[in-house]
């Protein structure tokens, strides 16, 4: 747990075990960090509405909390991966494209319609809505360890990849998503089928998503794990914002 927080959160926790064991079991419990993001998001949502707060502007600065508590490491995830995704030529170029750092004009327009996604739809959450937020982030976290099943192989011999990839048994993902289709049912009360809803057509999405990726790059990186929190996280958030 110390290693999962070091890793996806700013929080001063440090490990000097950084080996495949610790990292299998960091992933397998990197959903309860999003937990812990998530109840912090919703609770500054929450305080911005009881404040009165322009609601597009507490979702804008949600987006910029969660983006700094994390050290704007997933965002980078995922405009590396949709520069490697948008460029042409064998999986060797898209991750040189990836490992290059500089933002192309796929990456510059995925986060501003990721982005704007999220921020609108956490400006759209009613208070009693607001649970909605914490299923959307844990989800996003859920959805590493489905990066990292068992059989899928790292793209580049080194790197977080290489460390974290084909580390989780099917059950930890498996038990993760029933885990939040369950306590989905409770977290929209005028609903009770459209969170769940979310939490499976998102877990849909992923899948091919990461099915996708893996094609392209031969494999699972760092950057396509923070990409598929990223839209994860999208997905749910968007999704749990529909009219009854």
């Amino acid at each position: 747990m110390r290693l999962a927080l070091s890793w996806l959160t700013v929080l001063p926790f440090h490990t000097n075990k950084v080996d495949r064991t610790a990292a299998r079991t960091a992933i397998a419990v990197a959903p309860l960090v999003g937990l812990l993001l998530g109840l912090t998001a919703a609770g500054l949502l929450y305080a911005a509405h009881k404040v009165g707060m322009p609601p597009l502007l507490a979702g804008l600065l949600t987006v910029g909390f969660l983006a700094l508590a994390t050290r704007g490491m997933h965002l980078d995830g995922l405009a590396d991966t949709a520069d490697g995704l948008g460029c042409y030529g064998p999986p060797e170029r898209a991750l040189a494209v990836m490992k290059d750092g500089g933002a192309g004009p796929f990456a510059v327009v995925t986060l501003i319609v990721v982005l704007g996604a999220q921020a609108t739809a956490f400006a759209a959450l009613t208070p009693d809505r607001l649970p909605a937020a914490v299923l959307a982030i844990t989800a996003g976290r859920t959805a590493f360890t489905a990066c990292c099943l068992k059989g899928l192989q790292p793209a580049r011999p080194e790197g977080l990849g290489t460390l974290v990839a084909g580390t989780q048994p099917w059950w930890i993902p498996a038990g993760w998503l029933t885990a939040l289709t369950a306590a989905a049912t409770l977290a929209i009360t005028d609903n009770r089928w459209l969170a769940p809803t979310a939490i499976l057509l998102a877990a849909i999405i992923t899948a091919a998503f990461i099915r996708h990726t893996i094609k392209r790059f031969g494999g699972i990186t760092g950057d396509t794990l923070g990409a598929t929190c990223e839209l994860t996280t999208a997905i749910v958030l968007v999704t749990t914002t529909l009219s009854p």
